[in-house]
């Protein structure tokens, strides 16, 4: 990924997508903006207990970095379900309820979603002028939320698969990511064999690979392009946050994109 910074805010944008004039986008990190303590710099969580003045601040900050306007931005109460909501001028300025993933074909509209070790999965079709940003916990993985927002794409927008790029954002990974039967027993139920997703320690855990658990549900739904980052929320809390790594008190970072 490229790392950029823009009026002091620091941010990742994908080498494929970054060439695309029609798509504008970023995964932020927590550099840059105003929160102090737990949640120290650019956090856009409400809900994780901020200075409801400093996430404002921080929201304000990206749109700005990024030169999107507020009520063009679409946002969603995120569940770590596998609902897929179509986004467009009217729901602008608004977040939607109960809802992980979003999509749009529409210019000017901004998708943000907010992560903290999930993943943010990110969809663009240069053929149909379509995007789609994904929240994918393994929550949200194991309901189905991956292959579902590529059906979607395909049944609002007339997408091809083929035609897909998707980008794995930044998330915990296998390195730091051990689990116990509450979580192994569904991803089994979910895909079957998947040696290649849970490894088994020596401790009787697991370690998942959920950016490989998402590219296996890309590549079965007929997703071919794929890039993914690479980065590990857990081993770079320096610019990232991390639910895992920093016990359940810390913000969230944003992932934004937008057609032009």
């Amino acid at each position: 990924m490229i790392r950029r910074v823009a009026q002091g805010v620091a941010y990742y944008q994908f080498e494929s997508l970054a060439l695309h004039a029609g798509v504008r986008h970023a995964v932020f990190t927590r550099m840059g903006g105003v929160s102090e303590g737990t949640f120290a710099g650019l956090n856009v969580g409400s809900l994780v207990g901020d200075d409801p003045a400093a996430v404002e601040a921080n929201h304000t900050a990206l749109f700005q970095a990024l030169g999107v306007r507020p009520e063009r931005v679409v946002t969603a109460r995120q569940v770590h379900g596998d609902h897929v909501a179509v986004a467009g001028a009217a729901e602008g300025g608004t977040t939607l309820p109960a809802t992980d993933a979003l999509i749009t074909r529409e210019p000017g509209t901004a998708l943000l979603l907010r992560f903290a070790d999930c993943l943010p999965l990110l969809f663009c079709d240069p053929q149909h002028n379509a995007i789609g940003l994904v929240h994918a916990g393994w929550r949200g993985v194991v309901a189905g939320v991956v292959p579902r927002a590529v059906t979607a794409l395909q049944q609002s927008f007339g997408c091809h698969p083929a035609d897909l790029w998707a980008g794995l954002g930044p998330c915990i990974r296998v390195c730091c990511y051990e689990v116990g039967p509450e979580l192994a027993e569904p991803v089994r139920q979910a895909f079957g064999v998947c040696d290649d997703l849970l490894l088994e320690q020596a401790s009787g855990k697991w370690r998942f690979d959920l950016p490989a658990a998402v590219r296996r549900q890309l590549l079965a739904a007929g997703v071919q392009r794929i890039e993914d980052s690479g980065l590990c929320t857990s081993c770079r809390t320096d610019e990232f946050y991390s639910h895992r790594a920093e016990n359940g008190h810390t913000g969230r970072f944003a992932a934004l994109l937008a057609l032009r």
